[in-house]
């Protein structure tokens, strides 16, 4: 499961400046190894927070130019090692190629993203209308079935493009 994108090299000693894809930050410090691609294995020497990132040291990345050869790479931790969530909390990967249908039963086609604001998630979806940007909120979002795929909403007035 991603947890980080890699922005760019820090310094000459082969240090990533990272941007968090993770609500537990801290958590990252407890693992060994993180995986660039999801493949490669990397031990991790050292991990801080820096601003609203981090910077991550990864052994045999040893300078500059090992860095910026990891430039927009993912951070990967593996799924059974993140954290466990809390009862209506779900990772992003659960819901990106969610089918999304209203509560009406029109089918708004499915998540191809989750976009993180702040506030709250807003997640992406295409179909038939386009693409339509839902707000992860609970006046929206009715019921989420992670097995079975599927999403309901009730849709906000004035959220679809009328034809």
């Amino acid at each position: 499961m991603a947890v980080g994108r890699v922005l760019r090299p820090h310094g000459v000693r082969g240090e990533l400046r990272v941007e968090l894809l993770t609500d537990y930050p801290h958590h990252l410090s407890t693992h060994d190894t993180l995986y660039v691609g999801e493949d490669t294995p990397y031990p991790l020497e050292s991990i801080r927070l820096h601003q609203k990132g981090a910077l991550v040291k990864l052994r045999g990345c040893d300078d500059r130019n090992a860095a910026e050869a990891l430039r927009g790479q993912l951070l990967f931790v593996p799924r059974e090692k993140a954290v466990p969530l809390e009862e209506g909390e779900y990772y992003h990967y659960q819901i990106v190629g969610m089918e999304v249908t209203t509560d009406q039963g029109d089918v708004l086609g499915k998540v191809t993203d989750v976009l993180a604001t702040g506030a709250n998630d807003v997640y992406v979806v295409r179909g038939a209308w386009g693409e339509v940007l839902l707000p992860a909120i609970d006046s929206v979002v009715r019921s989420l079935d992670v097995a079975a795929r599927r999403m309901t909403v009730t849709l906000p007035p004035g959220l679809l493009k009328e034809e």
